[in-house]
Parts: structure tokens; sequence; C-alpha cells
């Protein structure tokens, strides 16, 4: 099981700047999220994989929302949320 942390300070700005309906779908992805292994998600075609090469090794975006990508990292089984991009583009900066 993939474990979450959700505990970046900048990333819980842009949670509680969510409309309702963005933050019901977000949570609708972390579970599942939850419910995928490491192969799954890094397939998944709606999640949306991706490695951000600006920010060097080890950044990640992935698709959390249809409006929305979250920019994360993988430390072992734990997958860091660091901020969300309500602007997809924005997400690569």
């Amino acid at each position: 099981m993939i474990e979450l942390d959700l505990n970046e300070p900048r990333f819980q700005d842009d949670l509680v700047a969510l409309e309702k309906a963005e933050l019901l779908a977000f949570f609708k992805t972390l579970r599942k999220i939850r419910a995928l292994t490491w192969p799954q998600l890094y397939r998944d075609r709606g999640l949306r994989w991706e490695s951000i090469k600006s920010l060097g090794t080890g950044a990640y975006t992935l698709r959390v929302t249809k409006r929305c990508r979250a920019v994360v990292a993988r430390e072992g089984n734990l997958l860091r949320f660091l901020s969300l991009h309500p602007d997809h583009d924005s997400a690569y900066r």
C-alpha cells in the first residue's frame, strides 16, 4: 500500500484553497492512490505520473482532479505531496 504524506505547509495552503467540488475530487483520488501499488500508480492513465526534469530528480507530477495537478516526491513507500496546481502548466516550474 502507498502511504500518503500531506504535511507540507505549501501543500496544505493549496489544499484549503480548493473549492468544495475540487476538494471532494481530490479525496476521491487519494482513495484511489491508496488502493494501488507503485507499478500501478506509474502506469495509471488517469493519474499520468510524470517526472519534472526542471526541478531535478525526485520531483513528479500527477493529475489529482480534472483541473489540478500535484507535485509529489516518492520517499520509499511514502508519497509526499508538495504542492497543488490548478493551472497544469505551473506544476512544471
